[in-house]
């Protein structure tokens, strides 16, 4: 359950970091042996769970998120990008089309690496050239 909580500066929800405690427990419990398989550039939705101050977080009951693999290491885990759909302008955003029947942004700095433990269910492939363009904005954003 959340609930409202109101600070000094702005109106805030306080997490129900139990009830992802008690997902995440199960995520990390899962058969190693029905890891889902997943390529560069696929969207998914992934358990991000609650975190801390400004990390990106899930959203729903299953506390999930649709990410981008930007990078697939092995079949373990993967660098991603986390999306939304708030459009506000941010030079951390990049449009990446509609996810899902909704206008999707790849969030540049909550980049991340995650174990495929935490995958759910695959989107989408996107489009060569639109991968490319988030790969490499990523990169300047993130690294220079």
């Amino acid at each position: 359950m959340q609930r409202m909580v109101l600070c000094a500066t702005h109106l805030s929800m306080e997490k129900d970091f139990d009830r992802w405690n008690e997902i995440k427990k199960a995520t990390d419990a899962a058969d190693e042996a029905k890891r889902l398989y997943f390529r560069e550039g696929e969207i998914w939705w992934v358990r991000l769970g609650h975190n801390v101050g400004y990390e990106a977080n899930g959203k729903s009951r299953e506390f999930t998120r649709p990410v981008v693999v930007l990078k697939k290491y092995n079949q373990y885990s993967f660098l991603a990008l986390p999306l939304t759909t708030v459009p506000k302008p941010n030079p951390y955003r990049l449009p990446v089309g509609i996810v899902d029947g909704k206008r999707a942004f790849a969030t540049l700095s909550q980049l991340r690496n995650i174990d495929s433990k935490r995958l759910v269910k695959k989107i989408v492939h996107l489009d060569t050239d639109i991968f490319i363009a988030i790969k490499k904005e990523a990169s300047r954003v993130n690294f220079g």
